[in-house]
C-alpha cells in the first residue's frame, strides 16, 4: 500500500528536520474514512501520529467527493484544497521551496 509509505516517510522526514507536508489525491482519500470507520485498521496509529503532527496539508476536494468520503474529511479536521479546478494546486508547494515526491 503506497499511502502507508507516505506516512512512513513522511513521519522519518519529519523527525529528521525536513520541512515534509503531505496532500492526499486520488482514491488514498478514501483511506481517510476507512482510519475514521476502524480504529483497529493496522494502519490507523501511524495515521493518528501524521494527523496529529499537522503533517497533512492538503485534501483534494474533488477526488474525496469522487470518493464520497467528503464529509469523513471534513469530521476529521483536515484541510480540504481545490485551489486548481478543484484539485490542490502543486504549483504552491514548489513557490514555497517544496519538493514534489509521489508514491
Amino acid at each position: 500500500m503506497c499511502f502507508l509509505h507516505v506516512l512512513l516517510n513522511a513521519l522519518h522526514m519529519r523527525s529528521q528536520d525536513y520541512d515534509v507536508t503531505i496532500v492526499v489525491e486520488g482514491t488514498a482519500t478514501k483511506l481517510i474514512k476507512t482510519f475514521r470507520d476502524q480504529p483497529d485498521h493496522p494502519f490507523f496509529d501511524l495515521y493518528k501520529k501524521v494527523k496529529e503532527a499537522g503533517l497533512i496539508s492538503a485534501v483534494c476536494r474533488v477526488c474525496s467527493t469522487k470518493m464520497g468520503v467528503i464529509d469523513d474529511v471534513i469530521a476529521e479536521n483536515l484541510p480540504v484544497v481545490g485551489d486548481m479546478n478543484g484539485h490542490p494546486s502543486m504549483v504552491s508547494y514548489i513557490d514555497r521551496g517544496y519538493k514534489i515526491i509521489t508514491f
